[in-house]
């Protein structure tokens, strides 16, 4: 019974392995770039090898006869990486890869062949080059090495979108409470309650997030430490891979990686900027740092439906506090399109489009649901 299981077993790694080299051959036919080119050709020969490695396995259990073609899936990819470009499949055999990335950790005989750090490895180089849309040139080198972490156009961009949230919410809030016909003083209370309660749960959510995300990295050093140590050959060699795919010719990526290697603190502090796109000295940044311009730029936002309800009443509240979102929004709009590289006008009416309507649907079932309860 034993023997059957780890027949399919090896079977099933088998077929992963021949559809890994399928894709890595036609990934390196149809690269324009012959550096990246030569890294899929060096992906698909290790993961021939890796498919030598578990015949061999049914052969020592018998079923050495057992014939193993690419699957639909593999040849599907590599038709469309040829068709339409590596780029075009890219993502989806780094998505793949990145599910798969802990497949061998429990299988005794895979850890004793040193699959899983291979495994590891292409996940990394694979999800590099996914990660541009274009291979690993121009903007790929700053993705390996993390330079494209909490650049000056993302924080732009994360405080832009913060704010918004805070407005779009909170003026949809605010006027489906004014569409139900209750007082001034409610839609004030409500509009308040919406922007703190907003306000912490981006606080709250952002500060989790931050957190989770060190505890991620810093479990990845960990596991880079532990394949360092245990490792050294494949690590190197890995290197080599990620500086071929910088455009280094092979001799100078080994030199350049045989020099790194033979210190380990080094080492370990170039493999984790190099392969996770991890500054060790960061991590992620400050989680209350980030909880708290998370409160102030969503309660920014959400202030701006609110503040006419401290002068006015009625319908002058409800018009006057669509006027000022309004231009918040174009305002928000406009300034999106600093890193959306879209025209003006076109961003800032999109924005304002897109909160009105928001707001004349809340709106209109606030007005059904207190015509309802009167």
């Amino acid at each position: 019974m034993k023997d059957e299981t780890d027949v399919k077993r090896f079977a099933l790694n088998l077929q992963g392995e021949v559809d890994g080299a399928t894709l890595y051959a036609a990934l390196a036919k149809a690269e324009p770039d012959p550096h990246l080119a030569e890294v899929f050709k060096k992906l698909s020969s290790v993961e021939s090898a890796h498919a030598q490695f578990w015949r061999n396995h049914l052969e020592r259990k018998g079923a050495g006869g057992l014939r193993v073609s690419p699957s639909f899936r593999a040849r599907a990819l590599s038709w469309l990486a040829r068709r339409f470009g590596p780029a075009f499949v890219l993502p989806t055999i780094a998505a793949a890869e990145a599910r798969d990335i802990d497949a061998y950790d429990a299988q005794p005989d895979a850890v004793a062949g040193g699959l899983p750090t291979d495994e590891r490895s292409h996940a990394r180089v694979i999800d590099a080059a996914a990660s541009t849309g274009l291979g690993l040139a121009g903007p790929g080198i700053a993705t390996l090495e993390g330079r494209h972490r909490g650049g000056g156009g993302n924080s732009l961009r994360a405080a832009v979108l913060g704010a918004n949230d805070g407005l779009v919410s909170n003026l949809s809030l605010v006027m489906g409470v004014a569409g139900a016909a209750t007082s001034a003083h409610t839609v004030l209370l409500t509009g308040i309650a919406g922007l703190v309660a907003g306000s912490c749960s981006m606080a709250m959510g952002e500060w989790l997030s931050v957190n989770s995300s060190r505890e991620l990295y810093q479990r990845q050093i960990a596991t880079e430490a532990a394949e360092l140590e245990q490792s050294p050959q494949e690590e190197e060699e890995e290197l080599v891979l990620i500086y071929q795919a910088k455009g280094l010719p092979e001799d100078q990526a080994k030199a350049l990686a045989k020099q790194l290697i033979s210190r380990k603190d080094t080492a370990l502090d170039t493999l984790v900027r190099e392969e996770l796109g991890i500054d060790p000295d960061q991590l992620g940044g400050s989680a209350w740092t980030a909880a708290i311009a998370s409160f102030l730029l969503f309660a920014f936002g959400a202030i701006f439906p609110v503040v006419p309800y401290f002068f006015f009443s009625g319908w002058t509240a409800v018009f006057v506090s669509l006027a000022v979102s309004g231009a918040t929004l174009g305002g928000i709009g406009a300034a999106t399109s600093m890193f959306t590289g879209r025209n003006v006008v076109f961003s800032a009416t999109r924005q304002l489009s897109v909160g009105y309507v928001a707001a004349a649907i809340t709106f209109g079932i606030g007005h059904l649901v207190g015509v309802s309860l009167n």
